[in-house]
């Protein structure tokens, strides 16, 4: 059912990413032209290219390092994510226990390692990008949910985490909502941040450091050239084709076409879309709570994950997951009608009592997504390349991380981090068209008959947690 006010709600909704439609987004700058050379090119402006490119120069200042994106950089999928820095390596603790059992202590360590060096890193920088290690409160909104949340509550107390199960009178005290069961709020292994101030701080950091950064510059292909690979480029319409002869090469490109062709197989873009309110009065404040500023989600397979932001807006996104036939990818998808009203229709459900209160932009955009739900990592072209892929919405934080591994592998050398079964092992793939298509939409339909009939998985669902493949909402 959609609700009266929905419509109006949504009526002056700005069809751009917020986080990117703010006066202070740096200039672009100039795209690369004529022939260069670089000890290391990195293909890629979001967070994994950029936290790459930081971490050369800050292990050998020497190293001419080369970035260029087809955009600008963190306009894609690291300009406009929900701003959830997690510690988790493997989308979520039991993902992890499942598919890594044999390591998934070590992965856990790792993983808030490198939430610690994020939060280091953006104070040493000065990164002004709103850093709130507020934590996560997973909510029940249907009575089966609550023995999810208790398993959880468990499962993270094993390794040591600090989290508190709230029953329902605790969790609405926390954020006042009449869709509240229970809640688990896990308090220090997620941070909130403002996504597209944190790429334009590791990019400002990147310049500052002496990387070479050119932007509207798209890789058009990579072939060997002698002991090195030679990267072809098209600029922006004013900028002469070029080409980049680098010793060392990396893919960070999310869920755009791979310059790889194996990674077509383990890869899909998987479209999700968010609304952002405009700020809220103190009166609405009140009447919603939520004075610790959790981010937010609720624990079905679609779900929605929100936040309130530094200036009192709240983001509200998730729910919808939605693939096009053929690694479909094109701006006109990241507008989606029936989307936005499913979203406002479930923001004032969830929000009575913020009745009147509008949305300000409303925009989608593209998440890499495999099987396993975590990032995999290899190498191409005898050890001269490597890449990052499948973050599967996890990648705020878990690229800092692929960013390591990426120039461990390049190194040559064996480390602890490319022993890691996580780094060894590839996602089972998807299967080709028009399989793949069928699949996903069937276990798009399962998934939501399982949330309509008390989280109980069809033979379909069933058949898929069997084989180790799956879908995320």
């Amino acid at each position: 059912m959609i609700l009266p006010h929905t419509g109006r709600a949504l009526a002056d909704a700005a069809p751009v990413p917020y986080w990117l439609d703010r006066a202070e987004r740096p200039d672009p700058l100039p795209p690369l032209a004529g022939p260069h050379q670089a000890d290391l090119l990195i293909v890629g402006g979001g967070y994994a290219g950029l936290w790459t490119a930081l971490l050369a120069k800050e292990a050998d200042p020497d190293r001419d390092v080369l970035l260029v994106d087809a955009g600008t950089c963190g306009w894609a999928a690291s300009g406009r994510n929900g701003g959830f820095c997690a510690a988790s390596l493997t989308h979520g603790l039991a993902n992890g226990v499942d598919r890594f059992p044999g390591e998934i202590a070590e992965l856990d360590r790792l993983g808030r390692e490198n939430l610690d060096a994020i939060a280091a890193a953006v104070a040493r920088y000065g990164i002004d990008c709103d850093f709130d290690r507020s934590g996560e409160l997973a909510v029940a909104v249907e009575p089966y949910q609550l023995a999810g949340l208790a398993a959880d509550a468990d499962l993270a107390r094993r390794y040591g985490h600090d989290v508190r199960l709230l029953d329902r009178d605790e969790v609405r005290a926390e954020v006042h909502s009449p869709t509240y069961l229970g809640g688990l709020w896990d308090r220090d292994r997620v941070a909130l941040l403002d996504p597209a101030r944190l790429a334009w701080g590791l990019r400002r950091a990147a310049l500052d450091l002496g990387v070479r950064v050119h932007e509207h510059t798209r890789v058009t292909g990579l072939a060997r050239d002698g002991g090195a690979l030679r990267a072809t480029t098209a600029g922006g319409a004013d900028a002469a084709p070029g080409a980049v002869r680098a010793r060392q090469v990396v893919l960070a490109t999310n869920a755009f076409p791979p310059l790889l062709r194996r990674l077509r197989a383990w890869l899909v873009p998987v479209y999700d879309y968010a609304l952002m309110t405009e700020p809220l009065t103190p009166a609405q404040r009140d009447a919603i709570g939520w004075a610790n500023r959790q981010g937010l989600a609720d624990t079905g397979n679609q779900f929605h994950y929100y936040r309130i932001t530094a200036d009192g807006r709240i983001l509200f996104g998730g729910y919808d997951a939605v693939y096009h036939y053929g690694n479909r990818m094109a701006p006109s998808l990241e507008q989606r009608t029936a989307t936005f009203t499913a979203l406002s229709d479930h923001f004032f459900t969830t929000f009575p009592q913020l009745d009147g209160l509008r949305f300000s932009h409303r925009w989608g955009g593209v998440i890499d997504t495999c099987t396993r739900f975590c990032a995999f990592f290899g190498t191409g072209f005898e050890g001269r390349l490597a890449y990052a892929a499948g973050f599967t919405g996890l990648g705020v934080g878990a690229t800092r991380f692929g960013a390591r591994v990426m120039l461990d592998l390049l190194g040559g050398e064996e480390t602890p981090l490319t022993r890691l079964d996580l780094v060894r092992r590839k996602p089972l793939p998807f299967p080709p068209e028009p399989v793949r298509a069928a699949g996903i939409h069937l276990t798009r339909w399962s998934l939501a008959r399982a949330d309509a009939h008390e989280g109980r998985r069809n033979l379909w669902l069933r058949t898929l947690d069997r084989l180790g493949l799956g879908f995320d909402s």
